[in-house]
């Protein structure tokens, strides 16, 4: 009688924890893509719901008054880098541009994703760029090499730092 109690709570743990590994799979879908996906589309870092999304014209607005935001974003991707996908960029409704890239380098979009509609989860800041990492990212742009050198100065710009993003066809 013994045994089969053992085996039962035996039976019961290995259960529980199966369900909270499947819970813990459900929310993170890292793919190990690195350049062009024959389907673009999906659920890249975190999974981001479709919920509680905001336009980039708020997300602009409540930066510029408090200096950082946190929550989820739609748009569209403006560029990508073109080594890896480990960054990219979104157009602001003031014409400026909207850097972003991915929480611990935990994840890359498909080097191939740009005009792709995207939503991302996050955290906006307000920041100062400084001129060797302006210069890096107009490498990863595939820049010429004066292009590269005619950057002098640092930038302020929104920068969004990305745990998840999910990317949707094209309409």
């Amino acid at each position: 009688m013994k045994t089969k109690s053992i085996l039962f709570h035996l039976a019961l743990v290995v259960s529980f924890a199966s369900c909270q590994k499947s819970a813990l799979l459900a929310q993170k879908t890292t793919y190990e893509l690195v350049g062009e996906a024959k389907l673009v589309p999906g659920n890249y870092g975190n999974v981001v719901k479709g919920a509680d999304v905001v336009t980039t014209a708020t997300l602009l607005q409540t930066v510029e008054s408090a200096g950082t935001f946190t929550g989820k974003v739609s748009g569209k991707i403006n560029e990508v880098c073109t080594n890896k996908g480990c960054w990219f960029a979104m157009e602001l409704p003031n014409g400026s541009k909207m850097r972003v890239t991915f929480k611990d380098y935990g994840f890359f979009i498909p080097t191939n994703s740009q005009g792709f509609p995207i939503t991302i989860e996050g955290v906006a800041t307000l920041s100062e760029t400084d001129v060797e990492t302006l210069r890096h990212y107009a490498e990863d742009q595939g820049k010429s090499k004066e292009e590269v050198e005619a950057i002098t100065a640092p930038k302020k710009e929104i920068t969004f730092e990305a745990s998840g993003a999910l990317i949707k066809s094209k309409v």
